[in-house]
């Protein structure tokens, strides 16, 4: 009697998980039709799935992963701010007195960042949901900040930018209410925002070296050593990638998530060179290397891609890997010294015209 009911139980909460990646919202979709058609006509579409330019292990033991999911669980010591983190209150007056000339930008902290190139405005992977998770109320939960951006904030968007599926750069609460945006997407990334109620007609899909124009601005999909899915059996379903800006001769390029790749020497020998970079340094781990840079591999990155200035992303918000938080920076600091790369730190939030050097400030160095 007691096994029937233990295993009615497991039962149970097998079915209540299954039910929740099938039902709930912020899952998103899966592609059909006419996109799903265009995801398998790609060159890196095989055997059902989509796949790095390059070999990337993705195996990881069940013994493994259950161990890595336990350290995440128990936590550690300085993987998380003490106190709030001295951000910057955006400035929409700030913001909208820019000049229509040359490009400006600011950071919210992880990878989502407000550009303005000429006249422009892109919006990319904005997250400003309480969490980067699968779950409302569990998950990676984002840090304190004397001030958390919010969509009512925001200035005039042009497009809303967004480089793969995952939960810590596509946020379900955000793209809601942003509805009434336009939106560039790497291939696939669409069928989630459809199911979200984004119409068919306000979404452009790109795939590897498709380039897109916004007004003067060339927009270029690039490849990304990554991967992508929300639910539990669409892995590398949809397309990821990074994005490149040029207009008027001044170029940038956003890296999103990747792993150390030779694609890095490609897309400066392509698209650069790079008034800016802007690269992942955070949530990296050994036993997932082939995803996630390494804080010295972030700084060789920027040297590939032909980057003239680094700025680093993908940290100083979430909790995402096994390292204390505030040691990506600190590793990136001194690789980039040692290669003589030029590394910018604005405070989040900080509207940075560029070029201005004195918006850089090691401010992560105040705050424990």
């Amino acid at each position: 009697m007691v096994w029937f009911i233990v295993l009615s139980c497991v039962a149970l909460l097998v079915a209540l998980f299954i039910g929740y990646f099938s039902f709930a919202p912020r899952i998103g979709s899966n592609s059909s039709g006419e996109r799903l058609a265009r995801i398998k006509a790609l060159p890196n579409h095989r055997g059902g799935k989509l796949h790095n330019a390059v070999e990337t292990n993705m195996d990881m033991p069940l013994g493994t992963m259950l161990g890595v999911m336990w350290e995440f669980i128990k936590g550690a010591p300085g993987r998380e701010p003490e106190g709030a983190i001295p951000n910057v209150p955006f400035d929409r007056k700030a913001w909208d007195a820019l000049p229509d000339t040359g490009f400006a930008f600011v950071w919210f902290g992880h990878s989502s960042l407000l550009l303005k190139v000429d006249s422009v405005t892109f919006l990319i992977d904005p997250v400003f949901g309480e969490r980067a998770s699968t779950f409302s109320f569990a998950g990676p939960k984002r840090f304190d900040y004397t001030e958390h951006m919010r969509v009512d904030l925001l200035p005039k968007v042009d497009m809303v930018l967004l480089s793969h599926d995952h939960y810590d750069h596509l946020c379900h609460e955000t793209m809601v209410q942003l509805r009434d945006k336009k939106f560039i997407t790497a291939l696939g990334v669409g069928a989630h925002l459809e199911h979200w109620g984004i119409p068919a007609a306000s979404i452009t899909e790109k795939a590897w070296w498709e380039s897109g124009e916004v007004g003067l601005v060339k927009l270029t999909l690039a490849p990304a050593r990554h991967f992508s899915g929300r639910g539990l059996t669409n892995r590398f379903s949809t397309l990821w990638g990074s994005w490149a800006f040029e207009c008027k001769g001044q170029r940038i390029y956003f890296g999103a998530d990747s792993g150390y790749s030779p694609t890095f020497k490609e897309v400066g020998e392509r698209l650069g060179p790079f008034d800016l970079a802007f690269l992942e340094c955070g949530a990296y781990n050994e036993r997932w290397a082939d995803i996630h840079m390494m804080p010295e591999e972030t700084a060789q990155a920027s040297v590939d891609v032909k980057a003239k200035v680094l700025m680093p992303i993908h940290w100083a918000k979430y909790s995402l890997g096994m390292h204390t938080w505030k040691e990506p920076i600190t590793r990136l600091s001194k690789k980039a010294a040692e290669l003589n790369v030029e590394l910018f730190t604005p405070r989040p939030g900080r509207i940075v015209r560029w070029p201005d050097a004195a918006a850089s400030e090691r401010w992560w160095e105040g705050v424990e």
